[in-house]
């Protein structure tokens, strides 16, 4: 009898065609010629009103700058990026890519943390926002390259204004200064330096090549077909790969066009402006736009559909819910077709309360060591609860699984990195025959969907050497709308060998104020509440699994700039706070 193809080997007949690319230059010129009189960006005059700018436009810009920079003698070397989401930061990535080679820093760091990076990557030039270049240059004396030159994105005033440096390109351009068409790009070589701000503390310098991060280009659209007429709405910080690979270098590569949010405050406001189709988020960012969806829904319906703090759809009759999709599909600018999700496992009952609306919403897996894509769910194939199937040239597989089938994810495709920058020791204990160890567990089902279980170093082992993965603890805490957020650890007692289960709660004051029917809770009311949903999610975990204290905290947790919840610092300090 013939074996079934799992859907893993039936999703490879149906991918999309793609047409090979493996560095940026020729990306950019072929979408410059292809896409020419496209709109390539969507922008902001300084009075507010938007205009497009074209492919073609996009291209001369990066020549433009690109010439400058080797004027200034930048070929092949480091040339850091600091900023918020913007055209500039787009133009100088890829002008500095493409040129020498391209580190982009989290604005959000720590100005001592920026010029550390800086001097760890060897960085001879930065381009960035005025605010940020203010804190560097009161501080340039801890700069180990003395001559660093600094392009400033946003003062006019500035003799190294980004626009006037782009426009002295532009002269030599013309001059017969042709320099940066020659270039030729090694795609296996170093071009790409990030430095990861993981949940565990340790920041390292992955090195990618432009094939590593082209090839993911390819492979997510060969799953998730990009139209031109797509409009991507920028949110997630552009510094990461995450955003970086799959909303501007994707988009760029497919001929669709580029909004970018003006911060987080703004992002109705924006989309509303922008019509945006496809928007890249995390889970946090889903899980707020949806209850805000749901609320909305509940003080719009007639009180026989309404449902308190949930969702009232499906209860709904054929008409009423045609009218509440077209609702919500105007409050998110009228053309939203797609969600992608990464950075952490998004909740399913979201997931499929999007679809329910029209707006499909697909998760995926991956890391920066892997350009970032590693699964995902796809045009074909979904599974709500799943980080997805392996994207096209890549395969995955669980290391030394455990009876439940769980261990750690291990990864090979062109998309793997090149190694850590300057470290070799920890190079070789991540990439090993081939295969990058992820540091993520995960089991794999019998069709080839991958399933995110937690990470490697924040298991919890207790005395008899049960495993606990905290993120399926903190799952059924944050199902609970009266939780805003959790962080599950384990802990010892003095005199006591055994590990117990703690969680920190931040509760949901605003879900809980509506559930009380509008009265503000007493400190005691709320964690009288927490402490009745310990209780009920104790009843769906085995013994071992249980929540044995809790704290209750008044203030969020601190984040990566992906919103994932450090696993470090600050957070791990649960002694100011009042405890079961």
């Amino acid at each position: 009898m013939e074996n079934k193809n799992t859907i893993a080997e039936e999703l490879k007949k149906k991918y999309h065609k793609t047409e090979e690319v493996t560095n940026f230059k020729d990306m950019l010129y072929r979408s410059a010629n292809i896409y020419k009189s496209r709109t390539a960006f969507r922008l902001k005059n300084l009075d507010g009103s938007i205009y497009s700018l074209k492919y073609e436009e996009f291209k001369n810009d990066v020549v433009y700058l690109g010439t400058y920079l080797i004027n200034k003698g930048f070929s092949g070397k480091k040339i850091a990026i600091v900023g918020k989401n913007s055209y500039k930061w787009c133009v100088s990535y890829l002008a500095s890519s493409i040129v020498g080679i391209v580190v982009p820093i989290d604005k959000e760091l720590h100005t001592d943390d920026i010029i550390n990076f800086m001097n760890i990557s060897e960085s001879v030039c930065l381009l960035s926002d005025d605010k940020n270049l203010t804190d560097i240059l009161k501080n340039k004396n801890k700069l180990h390259y003395k001559d660093t030159f600094f392009i400033n994105f946003d003062k006019k005033t500035s003799s190294n204004y980004f626009d006037k440096l782009k426009d002295e390109g532009k002269k030599l351009y013309f001059h017969g200064q042709t320099d940066f068409d020659k270039i030729v790009i090694n795609p296996d070589e170093l071009r790409i330096l990030l430095f990861t701000s993981g949940t565990t503390g340790n920041a390292k310098g992955v090195c990618l090549s432009q094939r590593n991060i082209c090839s993911n280009i390819l492979s997510t659209y060969g799953i998730v077909k990009v139209k031109r007429s797509d409009l991507f709405f920028s949110i997630l910080p552009m510094h990461h790969t995450y955003e970086c690979t799959l909303g501007f270098l994707l988009p760029i590569y497919s001929g669709a066009s580029i909004a970018h949010c003006e911060g987080l405050r703004h992002i109705a406001k924006n989309m509303a402006e922008f019509h945006p189709s496809v928007i890249l988020c995390v889970p946090l960012l889903l899980e707020n736009l949806h209850k805000k969806i749901i609320k909305n829904m509940n003080a719009s319906l007639p009180d026989k559909y309404k449902k308190q703090n949930e969702n009232p759809f499906s209860g709904l009759p054929w008409f009423m819910k045609k009218i509440v999709k077209n609702k919500v599909k105007n409050t998110l600018g009228g053309r939203l077709r797609v969600f992608i999700v990464g950075a952490a496992a998004a909740n399913p009952n979201i997931v499929s309360d999007f679809r329910d609306l029209n707006l499909n919403t697909l998760q995926g897996y991956g890391l920066t060591e892997c350009s970032p894509l590693v699964a995902g769910n796809t045009d074909f194939y979904q599974k709500d609860d799943s980080a997805g199937l392996p994207i096209p040239n890549v395969e995955y597989k669980i290391n030394n699984p455990n009876s439940e089938g769980i261990g750690e994810i291990v990864v090979k495709g062109p998309n793997v990195m090149l190694g850590y920058y300057k470290n070799d020791t920890e190079t070789s204990k991540a990439i090993q025959d081939g295969w990058f160890h992820t540091g993520d567990l995960g089991k794999i089902d019998e069709n080839g969907y991958l399933y995110i279980t937690g990470r490697c170093k924040s298991v919890i082992v207790t005395k008899n050497g049960k495993n606990i993965y905290p993120e399926e603890v903190e799952y059924y805490l944050n199902d609970n709308p009266l939780i805003s957020e959790s962080l599950v650890l384990g802990i010892h007692k003095e005199n006591d060998d055994e590990t117990y289960i703690n969680a920190q709660i931040y509760p949901n004051l605003e879900a809980i104020t509506e559930y009380l029917k509008g009265s503000v809770p007493t400190k005691e009311e709320i964690w009288k509440m927490m402490s009745d949903i310990v209780s009920s999610v104790n009843k769906k975990l085995p013994n071992y699994k249980h929540i044995k204290g809790f704290v209750v905290r008044d203030k969020e947790f601190e984040k990566t700039t992906t919103k994932k919840i450090k696993r470090y610092g600050n957070n791990m300090n649960i002694e100011n706070n009042s405890q079961k």
